[in-house]
């Protein structure tokens, strides 16, 4: 059997889709005695040229391991199937099963994200504690005030 990376691109529209797709590409090479080494859906993209007048596509990235007619089947339910804008396949030397970069990039992304959220909501608690006990000191102040001025 032959190592293989596939690329497809799925319109926009039948994003809800994917994972059922995933799914029944997964069950075609594990019934061809195949074996799925690495699985990544990269969701929606701005692909770099319109295709059918269509600006973005779902991503998804399969290293698989698989035998000639299993891999002509996955070409032709690619071929005939009208949500699947393009598709690559690629022979590989040896399974590749290491996350890709745009894989890592998009989770430090991710972690970037959450980790100045926490800070600004943190923040905000802060800000928020901070104007709250100097407006209960400001309250306390302006009524002893009055209290001194009425002695």
């Amino acid at each position: 059997m032959r190592h293989y990376e596939i690329v497809f691109m799925v319109h926009p529209d039948q994003s809800e889709q994917v994972p059922s797709m995933i799914d029944r590409y997964s069950k075609i090479v594990e019934a061809g005695e195949g074996k799925v080494h690495r699985l990544e859906d990269w969701g929606r993209r701005q692909l770099a040229y319109p295709i059918q007048k269509v600006h973005k596509a779902h991503y998804v990235l399969m290293n698989i391991e698989c035998g000639q007619d299993v891999l002509e089947e996955l070409s032709s339910n690619f071929r005939y199937n009208d949500a699947v804008l393009r598709n690559l396949v690629v022979k590989r030397d040896e399974p590749e099963t290491e996350e890709t970069l745009i894989m890592k990039a998009e989770r430090a992304d991710k972690a970037e994200k959450e980790s100045r959220e926490r800070r600004e909501a943190e923040r905000a608690a802060k800000a928020a504690e901070e104007t709250e006990s100097s407006g209960s000191e400001e309250a306390g102040e302006s009524g002893s005030e009055t209290s001194k001025e009425e002695v």
